[in-house]
């Protein structure tokens, strides 16, 4: 297979991350998606499709801003263009979304997607309304390859990481649905007065995406080099301009990456702890037989930009008679302090799913435990759960997708191809 036909895949190995080849499919119609790339790659696809330096650095700007400030997918509409660029365009490019292949709407106003790859293959995102924000929850990978126990996510393979563009993607088409991009019709109000530019489009309840979680399918941080550069052109100014304090990105631990994750990328940052004690994270989250809780809380301390203004989250799902004792409650609040964490406790009642292994803690349990830890001076809420009834709650998300054997998709290669003539 040709170099350029290859990209690395790091998963996790006796030595981390192992770099593991995947082939690339490009579109049937040979043209490239500009979704996902930054201000630098749209010019230099520009400049491979025979534009000058010149042309290409001017559209590239263009482009830019029509992407991801305006969220236009047509370049016909992208009037600063000349007429004849906009054909040239079209021709060779285009502004993709993932394809939708369900949507559903819980009863507490949660909304999840399932989406759909150009090679097939399906991941999941879910937005929360609520008072005060909207936050997105984006998926990193098709499944995932750590097998924590009380994820159902996690009872999935790993399929294959996202690309930046399908990261991406997830955002543009969520602003898509609430109705978010500057000029437009706000749904049922007729038109926004063309004076007002920058007007938002708002929904009827009013909600906007604010705030952006890496907590959907996949460990975002064995997918590294496209978490960060999605989430590079997702901070862009010029662009999505979301600020780096509104993302999270949440890990369950792998611990070489967590200092880059802070110097290259720089969002707030969420582990997944949920056990105190070696043996009980060792079931319920393997990864810790391999970064062990010392190892994972001190690099969490030397997280940098870590500080009292900008928290750690850790996470900490609720299991009946397995981590949710008073014990366990101080051995979490003696464990931050050792490590003087500028911390804040998540604690999340168990969703439940098909064949889950666990029970819930009661809530007076739940409520005993945040106590202790509250009485300690370290912020502890219960998250209220959302999606349940959609099974878009936290650990519900599993795709239909499953892992490929590498004769399968040559075979899935070779029949396009064939179809193609």
């Amino acid at each position: 297979m040709p170099e350029a036909a290859m990209s690395l895949m790091p998963i996790p190995g006796h030595i981390d991350p192992v770099p593991v080849p995947r082939a690339i499919t490009p579109r049937e119609d040979g043209r490239v998606d500009l979704v996902g790339l930054s201000r630098a790659q749209i010019k230099a696809e520009l400049g491979t499709a025979g534009l000058d330096e010149k042309q290409a650095k001017l559209r590239a700007k263009q482009l830019f801003h029509w992407l991801y400030h305006r969220g236009e997918t047509d370049f016909e509409k992208m009037t600063d263009l000349a007429k004849p660029m906009r054909g040239w365009l079209a021709e060779r490019f285009i502004v993709g979304r993932p394809d939708v292949v369900e949507a559903q709407v819980s009863s507490d106003g949660t909304r999840k997607w399932l989406l759909r790859s150009d090679d097939g293959q399906d991941y999941e995102m879910v937005f929360i309304p609520d008072a005060d924000r909207g936050t997105l929850c984006v998926s990193s990978q098709v499944g995932c390859t750590l097998n924590c126990r009380f994820c159902h996510t996690g009872t999935m393979r790993l399929v294959r990481n996202l690309t930046p563009g399908e990261i991406v993607g997830q955002v543009m088409l969520a602003r898509d649905a609430l109705g978010e991009w500057p000029r437009g019709t706000m749904a049922g109000f007729g038109e926004v007065d063309e004076d007002e530019d920058d007007a938002p489009r708002y929904t009827t309840d009013g909600r906007l995406l604010t705030n952006i979680v890496l907590m959907g399918m996949g460990e975002p941080l064995y997918n590294f080099d496209n978490v960060r550069d999605a989430l590079k052109v997702v901070m862009d100014g010029d662009g999505l301009a979301l600020s780096k304090r509104r993302i999270t990105l949440s890990t369950s631990g792998v611990v070489p990456m967590m200092a880059r994750a802070g110097d290259e990328i720089g969002v707030n940052l969420a582990v997944s702890l949920h056990a105190v004690t070696k043996d009980v994270r060792d079931e319920i989250v393997p990864l810790n037989r391999k970064y062990g809780l010392e190892a994972l809380l001190q690099a969490c301390a030397d997280y940098p930009g870590a500080n009292n203004a900008r928290r750690i989250t850790f996470e900490y799902v609720m299991l009946k008679d397995m981590n949710d004792s008073d014990e366990d409650a101080r051995e979490l609040v003696r464990l931050l302090r050792q490590y003087k964490l500028p911390a804040k406790v998540n604690l999340i009642p168990f969703n439940p799913w098909p064949g889950a292994p666990y029970e819930c803690s009661t809530p007076e349990r739940i409520r005993r435990f945040s106590d202790i830890v509250f009485e300690a001076g370290i912020s502890a809420p219960v998250r209220t759960p959302r999606g349940r009834d959609i099974m878009a709650a936290c650990g519900q998300l599993k795709s239909a997708s499953e892992k490929k054997s590498r004769a399968e998709l040559d075979r899935m290669v070779e029949a396009k191809q064939a179809a193609l003539g």
